[in-house]
Order: structure tokens, then C-alpha cells, then sequence
């Protein structure tokens, strides 16, 4: 049987009107949360209220992108739940309606709003996360990022008792221990006064210090001065420079190849930014698993109260549980244990896989 454009439409309708209700109730949930953290890390700074709320709601969009496949799963299920409870199940079953067909319209909203979410909304999302990060940094770290990379290489800032250094490599190998073709320009500790100015071909990090080859070092007080080797100070560590990155969360999606490509020519892996890249690729592939999962706890139940309650227990308990495995896969891929590709699409690609084996035995069964 043909399913009509009426039933289409009105199981669509009931579908978004779920992922609404889902979304909204998460979405309080964790502004709520992430307001009183906020309002807990503020006290006793120079901060007021209005800035803590405009926080949380930058933070907002993040968290909605890390929520948006449990936004899907609870949304099915509340919506497969109360056509279940009316026995609207029931009737189109005996109309001659398959699984599939009944499925059709929210699958194809799932993957649509991953689509226009990657597409559209990441962009804004980015936005919001780096305006977060900035005041974040402003009002609590302190501190800015002592670290950029572009095409012509890599910038690093690092602050001693006495001295501010700034330093610029073309080249860069080791994950960034190993500089190539350095230019370090030396200042007082305000950065006001320039001091010195130090090149040299390359620069080993080995700290607590920056050791030097081929050097030359300038001043406006004495002649230039050549030497073989030379040491500088530094409080910088390999950790400290690669989680001084931008967070994949503050560039957009289309940006990020650009950058992850600026990282590679830089002598960095960008682990964190390809598997975050291609966990937004995945993201339509997700949302449309999710709506499987969440049909296989719904589509067999009754209308009776103990069934609703198995539903209730089974859906928190599955996103419980894809939470854990996302996070561990995830965490394999961020340490290159497992390629990147593989640690964003494992996640999507077995819930799918679970999902269609689980509606084909019960389309079957």
C-alpha cells in the first residue's frame, strides 16, 4: 500500500511537534546548568550578571550540537510513544502500512535537519563559541592564546620573570619542538620596549629551554653578534602549544578544512579538528539512527502504561549508552589510535546498522 500525503504529513507534523518538545526541555535544562556553574565560577570576579547570561546563552548553541542526537531519540520516542498510547499504530498497521513507510516521513526530517544544521546553523554556532571563549578568557582564564598558525607559519608568545618573547618559525616539525627558520623578537615584560631580536636556522624545545642553532642576535645598544649555539628561557611545554589550537568549536564547517590543511603544512596532526570535521559530516547520518533506534523500542509496545514505562527506561538507557561509546571512540580518534574518519562515522554507522537489522527482524517478525 501506497502511504497517502495526508498521513505523511500529519506523522510529519507529529514528529517535529516531539523534537520540539525534546529540544525545549533539554535546551532549559542545560542553559539552567551552565548559568549556575557560570554564576559559580563569577563570584568573587569583576563580572556581572548580564555578562553571565549572555555566556551561558553563547555557550547554548554548543551544547545544542553535542545534544542534537539524543534531541532525535527522545523526540521519536515521545513521538512513536503517543501514536502508540492512541492506537494510531494500530490502525495504520492494518492499513496495509509497513514499517518503512510509516518511518519515511521522520527519517527524511532527521536527515534534513542535519543537513540545514551543518550547512547553516554550525556557522552561527562557531560564532557564539568563539565569542565565549573570548570572554571566557577575559573574565576567568586571564591569559590569551600564546599560540597561531597561518601560511607563513607558526606564532608563539611566551612570558618570563623579566622578558616578552614572540616567535615566529616558516617551518615547523615535531609538533611543534621543532622550528625551522626562526625569527624571536625579545621585549620588556610590558611589551613596550623592544630589546633584542635573535634569528637563527633552528630551535629545539627541550624545556626549560629553547636551544638554538646558527644564530644571530640584533640589538638598537651593540653590534649584531653571531654565535654557533645559544639558549633562551622558556616556560612553554609541547602540551601547552598543541592545546593552545583553536577550538574546533569556534571555526565554522567550512573553514575548517582550510585550517586543518594550515596545520598539516605547519608540522601539527589536527586530530581534534578532523574528527570534529568529520563528526559534523556524520551528523545527518546520526540524527536519521537515531530515529531508528528509538522506532524499534516504540513500534512493538502496547498502549498500557507498563509498556510506556519500558519505552521511558529503554530510550534513556540507549542514550546513556551511545553517550559513553561516542565518548570513548571520540577519545580513541583525538589520540590517534584510530583514524579520524573512522572515530566520527563509527558512532553513526553501527547505530544505523542496529537500527535497520532491528526494524528488519521486526518487519519480518
Amino acid at each position: 500500500m501506497k502511504i497517502s500525503l495526508t498521513l505523511s504529513l500529519y506523522l510529519a507534523k507529529q514528529f517535529i511537534f516531539g523534537l520540539a518538545l525534546s529540544a525545549s526541555i533539554l535546551f532549559g535544562l542545560v542553559f539552567l546548568i551552565d548559568l549556575v556553574e557560570l554564576l559559580r565560577r563569577a563570584s568573587g570576579e569583576d563580572i556581572n550578571f548580564t555578562t553571565v547570561i549572555l555566556m551561558a546563552i553563547l555557550k547554548l548553541p554548543t551544547m545544542i550540537q553535542k545534544l542534537l542526537p539524543f534531541i532525535a531519540l527522545f523526540g521519536s520516542i515521545f513521538t512513536f510513544a503517543k501514536l502508540s498510547r492512541t492506537n494510531e499504530l494500530v490502525v495504520t498497521k492494518a492499513a496495509g502500512v509497513s514499517v518503512w513507510q510509516f518511518l519515511f516521513p521522520s527519517v527524511t526530517i532527521s536527515l534534513i535537519l542535519g543537513i540545514l544544521f551543518v550547512a547553516l546553523l554550525n556557522p552561527l554556532s562557531s560564532l557564539m563559541a568563539s565569542k565565549y571563549e573570548w570572554l571566557e578568557t577575559k573574565y576567568f582564564r586571564k591569559s590569551s592564546s600564546l599560540l597561531a598558525v597561518s601560511p607563513g607559519g607558526l606564532w608563539l608568545r611566551q612570558v618570563e620573570k623579566d622578558s616578552l618573547a614572540v616567535i615566529h618559525a616558516e617551518q615547523v616539525t615535531g609538533q611543534g619542538i621543532d622550528l625551522r627558520n626562526v625569527i624571536i623578537f625579545i621585549y620588556d615584560i610590558n611589551g613596550d620596549k623592544f630589546l633584542k631580536r635573535i634569528d637563527a636556522k633552528v630551535a629545539k624545545l627541550k624545556p626549560p629551554l629553547w636551544y638554538l642553532s646558527d644564530v644571530l642576535i640584533t640589538s638598537s645598544e651593540r653590534e649584531p653578534i653571531s654565535k654557533k649555539d645559544y639558549t633562551l628561557e622558556t616556560n612553554l611545554t609541547k602540551g601547552q602549544i598543541q592545546d593552545s589550537f583553536a577550538s574546533p568549536e569556534t571555526l565554522s564547517f567550512w573553514t575548517l578544512p582550510g585550517f586543518i590543511n594550515i596545520l598539516r603544512e605547519a608540522g601539527f596532526t589536527a586530530n581534534k579538528h578532523r574528527v570534529y570535521w568529520h563528526s559534523l559530516l556524520s551528523m545527518p547520518l546520526f540524527l536519521f539512527s537515531m530515529v531508528l533506534i528509538a522506532a524499534t523500542f516504540s513500534l512493538r509496545l502496547s498502549s498500557t502504561k507498563r509498556s510506556t514505562s519500558f519505552l521511558i527506561v529503554g530510550g534513556v538507557m540507549s542514550g546513556f549508552i551511545l553517550y559513553v561509546f561516542s565518548d570513548i571512540i571520540f577519545a580513541l580518534g583525538l589520540s590517534g589510535k584510530l583514524p579520524a574518519i573512522l572515530a566520527a562515522w563509527t558512532p553513526a554507522g553501527i547505530c544505523t546498522l542496529i537500527g535497520f537489522s532491528l526494524l528488519f527482524h521486526l518487519e519480518d517478525g
